[in-house]
């Protein structure tokens, strides 16, 4: 499950540079503090399901802060998964940016940013053709890739992902970001995660 959970959420810190490289959208703004997680500056995470989600984040860990694009992003985490999930997953994702003590809702752009994945095993299966092996760090740590993924706690030890080269607009390039990745199976919850992160663009 940490492919359709966690690894949805450290997608969600590679994506969010790729979605702001749109053009300049219509955007959504709130107050800070009108939401839980209004950290600004320095990275956090935290659960935001009831407690009855059987997928819970146990531990997260990234580095560096703030996050460098392009750049080396090491990061660490532990998933615990008290049920089998299987397709169809979905997944949506809410990504908000700082602005003085405001934040700003982006807009989904090209299938980036704050959007709804209705089925995130066949995406992965796009991105991963079935019969070929998981990725690694994924592969040497036993962590699948593929639906169904099966209850249990997985693991990833502390791992370097590459965060590409991405042009972003110039009024975009630096900033404080929130993250939300909720994960859910024919209407039932399975999983909530809130993300706070600093992005640094050379």
């Amino acid at each position: 499950m940490l492919c359709a959970g966690l690894a949805l959420a450290l997608c969600a810190l590679q994506l969010v540079p790729a979605a702001l490289a749109g053009p300049q959208p219509q955007l959504l703004v709130e107050r800070s503090g009108a939401r839980r997680l209004s950290k600004v500056g320095g990275f956090a995470w935290e659960n935001c399901g009831d407690k009855g989600d059987p997928v819970v984040l146990q531990s997260l860990s990234v580095a560096p802060d703030p996050i460098s694009i392009p750049g080396s992003l090491r990061v660490s985490a532990a998933v615990k998964s008290g049920k089998t999930m299987s397709s169809p997953l979905k997944a949506v994702l809410v990504v908000e940016k700082a602005l003085g003590d405001l934040w700003i809702q982006l807009p989904c752009i090209d299938q980036l940013g704050s959007c709804t994945y209705n089925d995130v095993c066949s995406i992965l299966d796009e991105l991963i053709p079935p019969g070929t092996p998981c990725p690694e760090p994924l592969l040497t740590y036993g962590i699948p890739c593929h639906c169904p993924f099966k209850a249990g706690s997985y693991s990833l030890p502390a791992s370097d992902f590459d965060v590409p080269d991405v042009e972003l607009p110039s009024w975009m390039t630096n900033g404080n970001y929130r993250v939300r990745v909720v994960v859910s199976n024919g209407g039932e919850e399975l999983s909530c995660v809130k993300l706070a992160f600093s992005l640094h663009s050379h």
